[in-house]
């Protein structure tokens, strides 16, 4: 397996990230809608002329329910992704690894976070991926 294949591995955790993150803002964005003075109108109460709740209480469950399966598997996929760092033989490595693929940080805050240059963290960075093994 090539470099590239397992930087795609790795990042799947954070696609999975990502995903939860949109699953939440329309979330907040649906509930935003239905208790906002602009989204019932004058924001006055109404009589008879309410609207039924049912369309947009099926819809928040839907996304919650979504939600919570992106959760499982965001966790699922962290899990396998962490195991997978902790069997590259080198600690270095595996922290490389480990804050570039799970902690999404930046080669420059890896660098002064290790106390290393920029060049010789994505240099170790190189040896990681030659070390690190898919099954």
């Amino acid at each position: 397996m090539n470099n590239e294949e397992k930087k795609q591995y790795l990042r799947r955790y954070q696609a999975a990230k990502r995903r939860e993150k949109m699953i939440q803002e329309e979330i907040d964005e649906l509930r935003s809608s239905k208790t906002s003075p602009v989204g019932l109108g004058d924001g006055l109460p109404h009589g008879s002329g309410t609207s039924d709740l049912s369309g947009y209480a099926a819809r928040l469950d839907e996304l919650l329910r979504e939600l919570e399966a992106e959760r499982e598997m965001q966790m699922v996929t962290y899990r396998e992704i962490r195991q997978r760092i902790g069997m590259v033989p080198d600690p270095t490595e595996q922290e490389i690894l480990s804050r570039r693929y799970l902690l999404w940080q930046s080669w420059e805050k890896i660098a002064v976070e290790m106390g290393y240059s920029y060049r010789n963290v994505t240099r170790l960075h190189g040896y990681a991926l030659k070390h690190f093994e898919l099954l």
